[in-house]
């Protein structure tokens, strides 16, 4: 089990209605095989981020566990993203990773920990930080924050529906 720093919420992240429906769509094709991608984000004010898009990746799963491939597919998104967005690297940029537990809970496994603290940690990668969005769909998309950064605790985040944020601002 893992055990989170739960003081305050360190990083809110806007999931779009577009975003949330192509899950919702991804994860009732999926069915009980776990899936997942990455997530590229925007980053709109202190520590609040909005997912900008993500890749789908619907092979490499079982109903227990989920390994993401860095195919040339991942790479065309990356470039086509940093292209729309003009290369503004510190507006836009990775944000993380996504995955589907379908029969489990919301809760990164010990795997999930390891390979995102691998991630943060590699030099060669270079994330300030990365996070973990876990998903499932019942009845509604449900998903889980979960934020990693380089030699610190790892901490919850807030995941928050687009519609949520426009009412609030009314």
């Amino acid at each position: 089990m893992c055990h989170y720093l739960r003081v305050k919420t360190v990083i809110k992240v806007i999931i779009p209605t577009i975003i949330k429906q192509r899950l919702e769509n991804e994860l009732k094709k999926a069915g009980n095989r776990e899936i997942g991608g990455i997530i590229m984000g925007e980053h709109i004010k202190d520590n609040t981020f909005r997912i900008y898009d993500i890749t789908v990746q619907t092979q490499g799963g079982s109903w227990a566990r989920f390994v993401r491939q860095l195919s040339n597919s991942v790479k065309n998104a990356f470039h086509h993203f940093f292209q729309k967005t003009h290369y503004q690297y510190t507006k836009y940029n990775y944000l993380g990773e996504w995955h589907s537990h379908p029969s489990f809970a919301l809760t990164p496994s010990q795997n999930d920990v390891q390979t995102m603290l691998e991630l943060v940690n590699d030099k060669n990668v270079g994330a300030n930080f990365a996070i973990l969005l876990i998903v499932k769909f019942d009845i509604e998309l449900k998903g889980d924050i979960t934020l990693f950064v380089p030699d610190y605790p790892i901490l919850k985040g807030e995941l928050l529906r687009e519609e949520e944020v426009a009412h609030e601002r009314k």
